[in-house]
């Protein structure tokens, strides 16, 4: 039985307040990936910008320091098969809560593309050609991946992808590396461009990250990667942890009931937090911040009714449901941003947020377009107001 009800305000607070959306910034990029359980990276843009957006003094650099200096952040394939940045432990709780489950079906399906490709054996290809790779890497990686075809090959293998429209030949070693990433025997270093290049080098993990991805219970895992998003974004419905994790009901029933979440009433129905927040969050200070694409504000929960619009999703969010780069006041998205040919970030607001609100939001694009320079990107998943600020 649901303990009170959370009502919306409330939502957006605690969203304001733990997404770090205002006075909360600091200059710590592992603890603002942390507290965020993890940042999207599918577009290489969004680690930066995501980061950038809840420091005290925005730094590029600093997100630079963090991933490929210190190595305190990892790049890695996790919940529902995204590609993220996480801390170590988070990485860890990830890997085991969902990516070892999604390598074993990529195992699969690889086996399969290198016997229809003509590879004898492909069991015994696949562990001699991990092995070759991984020795490579060890003795002069990181290696982006073309390089490591002209190294290796023998394993340039080439291999059938798609039908129809989408056919493609991709090369076997390039699969290898992906199986690889799955199974946490390498991770991606820094990219063979820009920060906004999303193509990388490959470094063996025993080198790049020593202690790497250490052998956990599944189960645990699971309750731990539950705890940290129910700190983050609870209250959120069953569904909400189940999509996001992208594990079965099953699982995230499990999960819930291990870290001993208790049940509130939310507007879609019951909802969970941790034993130990129950109570009710305080008000929020005011705050306005300008989010890049895939943000976890914008892809935390499944539903998001209490923060974005229904006649605003069809605006903000392409057809797949990749939330584009989005302006949000005091916990709740009020429209979009887009950064034009000559560096200005234009806004477009879908709601009346009053005049203080709309200054915050238009210094916070004027600080955003300082920060990024003469540095110029395109959205990996533009959603329609790109097009129409473009």
């Amino acid at each position: 039985m649901a303990t009170r009800f959370v009502d919306i305000a409330e939502r957006r607070a605690r969203l304001a307040v733990r997404h770090r959306h205002g006075a909360a910034r600091n200059d710590d990029v592992v603890a603002i990936a942390d507290g965020l359980v993890a940042l999207h990276s599918t577009d290489p843009v969004s680690v930066y910008l995501s980061a950038a957006a809840r420091m005290g003094t925005p730094s590029l650099g600093a997100v630079e320091h963090a991933l490929y200096d210190e190595r305190s952040l990892i790049r890695h394939h996790a919940m529902r098969r995204t590609l993220w940045v996480l801390g170590h432990e988070a990485a860890g709780l990830a890997h085991h809560a969902s990516t070892v489950d999604v390598a074993h079906a990529q195992r699969r399906l690889a086996l399969s593309m290198f016997a229809e490709g003509g590879i004898a054996r492909p069991e015994e290809w696949l562990a001699s050609a991990s092995a070759e790779i991984l020795a490579l890497l060890a003795a002069e990686g990181p290696l982006p991946a073309r390089e490591i075809g002209l190294r290796l090959p023998a394993l340039n293998v080439p291999l059938a992808v798609g039908s129809g429209s989408s056919a493609g030949v991709v090369a076997a070693h390039s699969r290898v590396l992906l199986l690889l990433g799955f199974d946490g025997r390498v991770v991606r270093a820094r990219p063979t461009g820009t920060w906004v290049n999303g193509q990388y080098r490959w470094a063996a993990t025993s080198v790049w990250w020593p202690d790497g991805f250490a052998a956990r219970d599944p189960r645990t895992a699971a309750a731990g990667l539950a705890r940290r998003w129910l700190a983050v974004f609870g209250p959120g419905t069953r569904a909400d942890l189940a999509w996001w994790a992208g594990w079965t009901q099953a699982v995230t029933k499990r999960a819930l009931a291990d870290v001993g979440a208790v049940e509130v009433g939310l507007d879609e129905g019951v909802g969970y937090v941790l034993p130990e927040d129950v109570e009710p969050a305080p008000e929020a200070p005011p705050s306005a911040v300008l989010l890049p694409g895939l943000d976890p504000s914008t892809m935390g929960w499944k539903q998001r009714g209490f923060h974005l619009a229904p006649e605003d999703v069809a605006l903000l969010f392409d057809r797949n449901g990749n939330g584009g780069p989005t302006a949000w006041v005091d916990g709740r998205i009020v429209g979009g941003w887009h950064q034009r040919a000559d560096g200005e970030i234009a806004l477009h607001l879908t709601a009346d947020v009053g005049v203080e609100a709309t200054a915050a939001l238009e210094a916070r694009a004027a600080e955003l377009a300082a920060l990024l320079g003469d540095v110029r990107f395109r959205v990996r998943f533009p959603a329609p107001l790109q097009a129409k600020l473009a």
